[in-house]
């Protein structure tokens, strides 16, 4: 088997990134949209609450994993059944 390199194949350039001048308020003819996110409060709260994550239940879980014993065929006859309900 031999590799050939292919004379069509041309190298790509490198692409300026200019940021948006946000002070002025208005855009250039040149400049180049600039993506925003904006998150509600609701949604930063809901992101920062962990009230409801109880570490040490899922430390025990992982070491389960890690050690092989979190998968048992009780547990995946449950998970099957449970996808074939949401299926059907």
């Amino acid at each position: 088997m031999q590799i050939r390199p292919t004379s069509n194949i041309q190298t790509t350039s490198a692409i300026n990134l200019q940021t948006q001048n946000t002070s002025a308020g208005t855009q250039s003819s040149g400049a180049i949209p600039v993506d925003q996110l904006e998150i509600s409060a609701e949604a930063q709260m809901i992101g920062q609450s962990s009230g409801d994550v109880r570490a040490d239940r899922v430390a025990d879980i992982k070491a389960q994993i890690v050690s092989g014993q979190y998968e048992t065929s009780a547990k995946m006859n449950i998970a099957m059944s449970r996808l074939f309900d949401a299926i059907g």
